[in-house]
């Protein structure tokens, strides 16, 4: 099952008609407009994208409320979303740089305190 942060709703708070638009902007991180202006184009130029908006709008579950706490956790979602591997490897590269960070503290503070040290070695 999916996590609530990675499916796909209708922003009926955003949105204009059934708020099938915003929340394909919100799902992607694109701007509402932009989703807009595409459906038209495209309901212009095809035809049943205005089918498709119907049938999205009818089937599509409403966004929860508070889905996120801030803007720096929907764009976080966003990005996952748009790029689940990239976001994995920003998040190990993170990882990685706070294991280096606690290696060079506890070698700070390891190497001025001979007792630490010690402490340590009689440990291992």
């Amino acid at each position: 099952m999916n996590s609530p942060r990675t499916t796909l709703y209708r922003d009926k708070h955003n949105g204009k008609i059934m708020g099938v638009c915003a929340g394909i902007a919100d799902y992607t991180g694109v701007n509402v407009f932009w989703v807009r202006l595409a459906t038209i184009a495209l309901t212009f130029g095809l035809g049943w994208p205005i089918m498709a908006y119907f049938i999205a709008g009818f089937f599509l579950n409403k966004k929860p409320p508070h889905l996120y706490r801030d803007e720096s956790e929907q764009k976080y979602w966003q990005s996952v979303r748009q790029s689940p591997k990239r976001t994995a490897r920003e998040i190990r590269a993170s990882f990685r740089d706070i294991d280096r960070r606690l290696a060079a503290v506890e070698h700070h503070y390891v190497s001025s305190n001979p007792r630490l040290t010690a402490e340590i070695e009689r440990l291992r």
